[in-house]
């Protein structure tokens, strides 16, 4: 089976020896296709993964083999995410699932860049759904990564008709603001590229460059009484983005943290305790997160259309580095024929 693997700073496409079930519980899937996160480009461009690794997680496939009591069945098309938390352990319990020991743990075998996957019975009965044959694989794949942005809203813990400003409109900040949207809030959205604002305005998120600090943080005021948004979220992975969620969060306001920043800097101390404010961090999400995601995919609530840019396999380098350069939203790695 061909696999895209890390080689010394390139994705290369190789050839592994064929996976089976061989007496396991699970099944053995064909993967259609595999959208590219943005965690699989931080791995590759900060060398996290060992050489021979196989990236990818956000899978749409189809069950070639199967040994569960799951309901599913050969030729069953389906979408997967990859982490299961045990559901007891002190992280479990107190909401924080994706610290969990047991979610850190599984995965599907051997990455979702591969013609072939090995998911475990935990997966199928777990984090996994059928495909309605009315939307597209494209569309199906962002059912891992909208569960990421459906549990940061939930974390957030705001009231119907709050103000948010979603910093960053890459791929994940428009389905961050399209998620918000579907949950009743008031999303305007801000970046420093202009190919992306459009397509927010396309998408019916009020939009703007933040470029300019000193003429963004009254724009956003006037639009909210004077106050400033409820709530920042932060898809953003530039540091400068900290100053627009300051200057721009309401007194008493939050600040949902879903990107890390390159040096790594912090909230200050002080505007956080003067201003009241909450800073919290969101990273995976649960299985009730990836149903609600599910849910709000395949009754159209969520619209994730024009985002993705497809590629064949043997083109993944391609996508990697156009992602990288900001040539393209969303890759998605089109891997098996139906």
């Amino acid at each position: 089976m061909k696999a895209a693997q890390v080689y010394n700073d390139k994705i290369v496409v190789n050839t592994l020896k064929d996976i089976q079930l061989e007496g396991r519980k699970g099944a053995i899937v064909k993967v259609l296709g595999c959208g590219l996160c943005g965690s699989d480009i931080v791995k590759f461009k900060h060398k996290i993964v060992h050489n021979g690794a196989v990236l990818g997680h956000e899978i749409v496939a189809e069950i070639l083999e199967i040994n569960s009591d799951s309901g599913f069945k050969i030729g069953d098309k389906i979408v997967s995410s990859h982490h299961i938390p045990c559901g007891k352990c002190k992280f479990c319990k107190h909401g924080n699932v994706s610290m969990c020991e047991h979610f850190k743990q599984t995965n599907i075998f051997p990455g979702g860049f591969c013609e072939k996957v090995y998911l475990s019975d935990e997966h199928l009965k777990n984090v996994a759904y059928l495909i309605p044959k009315d939307i597209t694989e494209e569309e199906i794949s962002f059912y891992e990564p909208l569960g990421c942005c459906i549990r940061a809203i939930k974390r957030c813990n705001l009231s119907k008709g709050d103000s948010v400003l979603v910093v960053g409109l890459g791929s994940i900040g428009l389905l961050m603001a399209e998620g918000l949207k579907a949950y009743g809030y008031n999303v305007f959205g801000c970046d420093l590229i202009p190919e992306r604002i459009e397509l927010a305005k396309n998408m019916s998120i009020e939009a703007f460059n933040s470029r300019n600090l000193e003429d963004f943080e009254p724009l956003i005021k006037s639009k909210t009484e004077g106050l400033g948004v409820d709530a920042v979220f932060m898809t953003s992975g530039a540091d400068k983005a900290i100053d627009v969620a300051l200057k721009t969060v309401r007194q008493g306001g939050k600040i949902l943290v879903f990107s890390s920043t390159p040096l790594n800097n912090g909230y200050p101390n002080n505007e956080i305790y003067y201003k009241e404010l909450t800073v919290l961090g969101s990273y995976s999400p649960s299985p009730a997160d990836l149903k609600n995601s599910y849910e709000l995919l395949v009754s159209r609530k969520v619209n994730v259309k024009n985002l993705t840019t497809v590629y064949p396999l043997d083109k993944i380098q391609q996508a990697f580095d156009d992602t990288i350069s900001n040539k393209i939203f969303k890759a998605y790695i089109k891997i098996s024929q139906k």
